[in-house]
């Protein structure tokens, strides 16, 4: 029997099936054997890793069981062992998971679901999705690696979603069809060697967020902020007009937001990116490079300085913020990235400088290939890529440096010589 807590939120057609139909319980003595067994079998069969859903049911079952607490530890305890026994590098995604009991009790199960599932389908759940994932991820993002679902590539919302998960610091996994793929998102977000620039924290809405309402106060945009290695990153979505939170208008009487697209206007800054100062090193000037990623434009600002953004309903922009580093007397140097990567900035992974009487020398190790940019105040006198010459191009407007990195490999040194 489902709690009015439970039935008050979302309907969930699974809780809704059981609580009709009813459903076995094995023997919590007995419940590693089963794991051990369905996990041994399917791992003989090369699978390398499982994701267990509709965890929260355990709460409803403890009856007879020694209640829900000790039913669901029990449970727990058991498919981490067995997929521990059975699968190399804790291999699981726990799914339906978010009820106490269930985040209490998990000591080794690294990821889980943070939202409802992605629904191609269902053209009203786009935006609640990334909001509520955001969300849910200021505090799951202290416990576990939230999952933010697969989508598709090949979907009208795919670059919506694509870019979301490139702030995610989450796996990226898409449902597609098999031969129907979008190669210009997926390129964006994966490697050629399969890897992704993957952001080291769980991706949050920024402070100035946190109060307002992304889906249905007709005004706000939702901004995700994330840290590379040497550079924070910021998205901005607008997630209004095209969805509202479940039982929200019933709950609270309100209105239907607008149908449709619905322009929004806000601001970005260096400030948003939380801990910016611990990546920023002893060289930074407190002014930072911020680079848009659709526009492909190149600003300089600084700490508490902002950018306007405008966008309409289901539009992003991803802002790669890279602190700006004085080397030497007059030279300043901010790396920015893998231009056309949603996450630029994930692909640097060290800058340091050499200076000497005759030159300065700035090296850059990255990863990945294609357009690899900085910003710089001068124009470097060559550039070499893995020890040999390469031809830039440098933007006197604005100090936009690119280099053209080749596709094979996955680890580049890049110098840049003054």
């Amino acid at each position: 029997i489902q709690s009015p807590g439970n039935v008050g939120n979302m309907r969930d057609i699974a809780m809704d099936s059981l609580e009709k139909y009813g459903v076995g319980v094995i023997d919590p003595s007995k419940i590693f054997d089963f794991y051990n067994d369905l996990h041994s079998y399917l791992a003989s069969n090369g699978v390398d890793g499982v994701k267990v859903d509709v965890q929260n049911l355990i709460e409803t079952l403890g009856s007879g069981c020694g209640g829900r607490v000790m039913l669901t530890r029990q449970y727990q305890e058991a498919l981490e062992k067995s997929i521990s026994r059975n699968f190399k590098e804790n291999n699981l995604i726990c799914c339906m998971s978010h009820n106490s009991d269930s985040i209490y009790s998990s000591k080794r199960s690294a990821i889980a679901r943070a939202s409802e599932d992605f629904m191609p389908r269902e053209p009203t759940f786009q935006t609640l999705h990334i909001a509520s994932v955001a969300f849910n991820s200021f505090l799951l993002g202290e416990i576990v690696v939230p999952d933010w679902d697969m989508f598709h590539s090949k979907h009208d919302t795919a670059d919506f979603h694509g870019a979301a998960r490139a702030l995610g610091g989450c796996a990226v996994y898409v449902s597609d069809k098999p031969g129907i793929h979008d190669f210009k998102i997926l390129k964006k977000l994966v490697l050629p060697d399969g890897s992704i620039l993957r952001a080291r924290h769980a991706g949050r809405p920024t402070r100035d967020c946190l109060f307002e309402d992304p889906v249905m106060d007709a005004k706000s945009l939702l901004k995700i902020w994330n840290l590379n290695k040497l550079t924070g990153v910021i998205g901005v979505f607008n997630c209004q007009g095209a969805g509202r939170w479940p039982m929200k208008q019933e709950a609270e009487e309100i209105p239907a937001v607008p149908s449709g697209p619905l322009s929004l206007s806000g601001h970005v800054s260096p400030i948003d990116v939380e801990f910016l100062d611990d990546i920023a090193g002893e060289d930074w000037n407190g002014d930072c490079a911020v680079y848009a990623f659709n526009s492909g434009s190149l600003s300089m600002l600084p700490k508490k300085g902002i950018l306007e953004v405008s966008l309409t309903t289901l539009k992003y922009e991803i802002y790669t913020i890279s602190p700006i580093k004085v080397f030497g007397q007059n030279l300043q140097f901010s790396p920015i990235g893998l231009l056309d990567m949603y996450n630029s900035g994930g692909a640097v992974e060290a800058v340091n400088c050499i200076i000497d009487v005759s030159s300065c020398t700035v090296k850059v190790n990255g990863r990945g290939g294609g357009r690899f940019g900085a910003y710089s105040n001068t124009k470097p006198t060559f550039c070499r890529v893995d020890m040999k010459e390469e031809e830039f191009t440098y933007n006197d407007n604005n100090g936009l440096l690119t280099v053209k990195l080749e596709c094979t490999g996955n680890f580049r040194e890049i110098e840049f010589i003054y």
